[in-house]
């Protein structure tokens, strides 16, 4: 990889670089930025933690005609938090560069305020696609149609969330010659369209593409052995001390019940899912980036992109159904040169998605909380994995059992048929046979019983 000195960028953008402590730039970094210097479209596929965010900032703002005071390029992030993380990590190249200037457009800021901030039109617009779509068209404030560049960040997220009608409407209202830059962890089916309508012979650049997690993410399997999972979840907690640990849940429902058990048994924990309102998520999020909590309580908007840093532990209290979430949800820790470890609670319903993610190349560890203690328990279903062995009584069928002198397909299964049908057949003379000593000797007993008292011995 590449040391970031040898990419020729502004002294401004050093600066910020040097400050955010980036010693080389990351695979995504490396492929995309060039690409984007040449004005070329691009698909940027990796998973989450890669860096794909400076992969088109650092290019975008270098490219950024400082004097010329018109929309030049056009960010769209899916929720509110991750337009604001992306605007956060402009305004510091902003400190460095006063002529820089840009907006965030989200829901749930006053509309009419952002309108009034638009006599002069920023550089760079940060926002959520309904809001942009509204102040660009709808009320006619922002002009996009100056804009050279479109960024969709976490283009599958924004299509799972029903945000590609107000895509599609921004971008159709810009330049035919627009240089689109699309960001994903994947590609779905129902974003290819789109691709296809707006992008002009795109790069495709995907990163570890084969890989399903970052290599210092140790992944733990958690058995429930059928118990109540917010018992296992506290028995597990007191076996760890992390920085701090987010804590997955599939539903806003069990996320929300989850963080209020864990606040009502005396843990100060934060919670980030969609039943928060606004200015609760917003104050959240401010408590999160302060440190606040050892412990957050999350639904996967959280690991989609949320730039929630230092994360030592993940736990999901359950498997989530999209393969994908998995590999997001691991991949909040371990990064950098910092390792990291990803509990799961699981039960036998399980074992479909942790063999799924097996053949993706997760290594799971088998542990179970005995005594208080979390402990290795070895191989997963030992039982299935047993290697059954024959009885002395089969072996003596087998012996007995005639081979055929010419074999046809599926001789092998039809003899250990007729093999264990002998075996059961055997096997009931032989309890019939002893019911039946059982029997006489229970007569004898009885007889000699009756023959005493006839004799007055008793």
């Amino acid at each position: 990889m590449k040391k970031f000195e040898h990419m020729n960028l502004k002294p401004f953008v050093t600066q910020v670089i040097e400050q955010m402590h980036f010693e080389k730039a990351t695979p995504i970094q490396e492929a995309v930025m060039p690409l984007i210097k040449k004005k070329r479209d691009v698909i940027g596929i990796s998973q989450t933690g890669t860096g794909k965010t400076h992969a088109f900032l650092i290019p975008l703002i270098e490219n950024i005609r400082l004097d010329d005071a018109c929309v030049q390029v056009v960010i769209t992030a899916p929720t509110r938090e991750l337009a604001g993380q992306i605007y956060d990590h402009v305004r510091l190249f902003m400190k460095y560069e006063p002529r820089l200037t840009c907006a965030l457009m989200i829901g749930g800021k006053d509309r009419q305020k952002a309108i009034a901030k638009l006599t002069t039109q920023p550089q760079i617009v940060i926002g959520t696609p309904g809001r942009i779509r509204d102040i660009s068209i709808e009320q006619q404030a922002l002009k996009i149609t100056t804009a050279d560049v479109f960024v969709v960040d976490e283009a599958d997220m924004t299509l799972d969330l029903g945000y590609l009608e107000d895509i599609d409407a921004v971008a159709g209202k810009m330049k035919d010659n627009l240089q689109m830059l699309v960001f994903s962890a994947t590609i779905p089916q129902n974003l290819r369209p789109f691709l296809r309508k707006y992008m002009s012979s795109p790069e495709i650049v995907e990163i570890d593409a084969k890989k399903a997690s970052v290599d210092n993410v140790e992944h733990i399997l958690v058995w429930t052995r059928h118990q109540e999972r917010f018992d296992v979840l506290t028995s597990l907690i007191d076996q760890l001390d992390p920085y701090l640990c987010l804590i997955f849940c599939n539903t806003r429902k069990e996320a929300s019940l989850t963080a209020k058990k864990l606040y009502d048994s005396g843990m100060k924990v934060g919670e980030i899912h969609g039943d928060l309102e606004p200015r609760e998520r917003r104050s959240m999020m401010r408590r999160i980036r302060n440190n606040d909590f050892q412990y957050i309580v999350a639904t996967d908007i959280a690991a989609r992109g949320l730039d929630i840093d230092g994360a030592s532990h993940i736990i999901n209290m359950g498997f989530p159904s999209e393969l994908d979430f998995y590999i997001h949800r691991s991949g909040r820790t371990g990064r950098g040169k910092y390792t990291g470890l990803c509990y799961s609670l699981y039960d036998t319903k399980d074992e479909k998605v942790i063999k799924a993610l097996e053949t993706r190349g997760i290594d799971f560890k088998n542990m179970e909380i005995k005594n208080g203690v979390l402990t290795d328990i070895g191989q997963r279903e030992r039982r299935k994995n047993r290697e059954r062995q024959t009885s002395a009584l089969e072996n003596e069928i087998q012996k007995i059992v005639r081979k055929p002198s010419k074999v046809k397909p599926g001789y092998k299964k039809k003899r250990q048929r007729e093999v264990q049908q002998l075996v059961r057949k055997q096997k009931r003379a032989i309890i019939q046979a002893d019911i039946r000593r059982q029997k006489k000797e229970r007569a004898k007993k009885a007889q000699a019983e009756r023959s005493k008292i006839l004799r007055g011995e008793e």
